[in-house]
């Protein structure tokens, strides 16, 4: 299995950016697929990014497509989000997450403790 911390949130104004990072521990660390998801207060915790092994199939919310980034580093056991032009519904806190599959779930097994990202207008 693997363990994740994610690091890199904070207060920010809207428009502003940010990069999370999600570090990685673990044997199986290359054979998962990772992203990120987030849940704001009282919401359901959704979707926002993802990428396979090899960092080559990326997919992204809606919502965020357009203005966020996923990326990863295999040798630095490290996936990031990139989060630029960010507005205050981009508020909430955001969870790394890894399976033992191909392709990310909707249903991770693994999970980050999470970082608060707040967004002010």
């Amino acid at each position: 299995q693997v363990q994740l911390v994610e690091s890199g949130g904070g207060l920010v104004q809207a428009g502003d950016s940010l990069r999370l990072s999600c570090a990685a521990s673990g044997r199986t660390f290359n054979d998962y697929a990772m992203g990120w998801f987030r849940q704001a207060p009282e919401k359901e915790r959704e979707f926002v990014a993802s990428a396979n092994w090899g960092g080559r199939m990326t997919a992204y919310a809606d919502s965020v497509k357009g203005r966020f980034t996923v990326s990863r580093d295999n040798a630095k056991n490290t996936v990031y989000l990139q989060m630029n032009s960010l507005k205050p519904e981009d508020t909430a806190v955001y969870y790394c997450a890894a399976d033992t599959t191909v392709v990310l779930t909707t249903t991770p097994n693994y999970w980050g403790q999470g970082t608060q990202v707040t967004v002010s207008s």
